[in-house]
């Protein structure tokens, strides 16, 4: 629910200045359930964004791999990306203007600009997966070229994205996907009845052989620094203020992060039961459809394909709006998606997804996982800016980093860097 009204904050107590905003007057008044929902949306656009096809398909690999012993490595970057998408929320909340507008006016017009170009370089890097995921995903429920459908998609994204308040009718059309996503992989993981007491015992971390690129793939897809910065974005969208914070964070930022990553989790302990048995690796689409059998035999598959297509569809509109709207606002031609700059980046973003489908067609679940693989180099930087600007205190009062945060931040940080450290070691030698 947007705030209209201001209020002026009481100058005792820090506390005061967080409360809720639903005419409470002393904090004690709680908001409706409504009040509730309406709070839900630019956490959520984030986990949808990060539970795309390149998601689907590295938590499949791990489980039929590796058995269950990857789960930690989803625990780790769920929490790392609550604490991120909270400093993005935050700075939505404090900052009078967008994101990269501030880090122009605070850091130097230069950090703005690599800022834009580095989100940009990474939802280059996601728009492959979606283009891949959606063409293949459809081509097995209607039959046709898998790169047919890839550029059906594209071009009905490129549609979706022609409208005014594209931000708006995402947020609700993803709030819907999770949900229905949320009962399949559910429903999944009870059918198929996974080893719930080893999968406790892949919480442990351990780094088995060989498994070094899967392991940057997924925190490159659930440890989403690019997807956290945007929801600065979503909040300024949704006009929130410091009175909504603690209510945002309960209704939106926790459980818009959490659900992903406990729909990962399943993925991965569904692919460990059933590829698992088997000694199988899931290296095509048709593997990673069968692990969704055990729900409803063939028409398990076939939910699969859908969820996977949904998955690629929504995340290409995220994926593309999001990087649209930050190299736009990087440049100074505006922080909305539906500026001129805006939607020509977005036509190119989707354009080089496309374009890089159908110049490689061999392998496209490989290409999915080296895709996501190289986020991973460019994040750090943005988990630096999101870090320094909430420990400005000029700028977020109150709302600015505690202890606590940095300490997590730090974490993040460090695991970001090595992460990437690692990929580059392995892809050189």
């Amino acid at each position: 629910m947007s705030e209209k009204t201001v209020i002026p904050s009481p100058p005792a107590t820090q506390e005061a200045t967080v409360q809720p905003s639903s005419g409470s007057t002393a904090g004690t008044r709680r908001r409706g359930v409504l009040g509730y929902l309406a709070l839900m949306g630019p956490a959520f656009v984030v986990g949808a964004w990060q539970f795309g096809p390149g998601n689907l398909t590295t938590a499949v690999q791990a489980g039929s791999r590796y058995d269950y012993t990857l789960l930690w490595v989803i625990a780790v970057s769920t929490l790392l990306m609550i604490v991120f998408t909270d400093m993005s929320v935050r700075l939505g909340i404090t900052a009078p203007v967008s994101l990269i507008t501030s880090v122009k006016e605070h850091l130097g017009r230069w950090v703005g600009a690599v800022a834009g170009v580095g989100v940009f370089g990474i939802t280059l890097m996601f728009s492959v997966g979606n283009a891949v995921g959606s063409g293949l995903g459809l081509s097995m429920v209607f039959g046709g070229s898998p790169v047919l459908w890839s550029v059906v998609c594209t071009a009905g994204v490129a549609f979706v994205l022609a409208f005014r308040n594209v931000y708006g009718i995402v947020e609700r059309a993803l709030l819907v996907i999770v949900a229905i996503m949320a009962v399949a992989f559910v429903a999944s993981a009870v059918v198929a009845q996974p080893d719930w007491y080893r999968a406790l015992d892949g919480a442990i971390p351990r780094l088995p052989a060989g498994s070094e690129i899967l392991v940057v793939a997924l925190v490159g897809t659930n440890f989403s620094i690019n997807a956290a910065f945007y929801t600065a974005y979503g909040v300024k969208e949704n006009q929130r203020t410091r009175a909504d914070y603690r209510d945002v964070t309960l209704v939106d930022t926790i459980p818009g992060i959490v659900a992903p990553g406990i729909m990962t989790g399943l993925v991965i302990a569904v692919a460990a039961a059933v590829l698992g048995r088997t000694g199988g690796e899931a290296g095509t689409i048709t593997a990673l459809a069968s692990v969704f059998a055990p729900l409803a035999g063939p028409v398990g598959s076939t939910l699969f394909a859908l969820g996977l297509s949904g998955a690629a569809f929504s995340s290409m509109i995220a994926n593309a709006t999001a990087g649209g709207t930050m190299l736009s606002d990087a440049f100074g031609h505006g922080a909305r998606a539906g500026s001129p700059a805006a939607r020509i980046v977005s036509g190119i973003i989707l354009a080089f997804g496309l374009g890089i489908t159908l110049m490689f067609q061999s392998s496209p679940v490989g290409l999915i996982v080296i895709a996501q693989s190289l986020t991973v180099l460019i994040a750090p930087l943005l988990g630096v800016l999101l870090f320094v600007m909430a420990n400005r205190a000029s700028l977020m009062g109150e709302l600015r980093n505690r202890w606590w945060h940095n300490v997590l931040a730090v974490v993040g940080l460090v695991s970001i860097v090595a992460t990437s450290v690692r990929l580059v070691t392995v892809l050189l030698g």
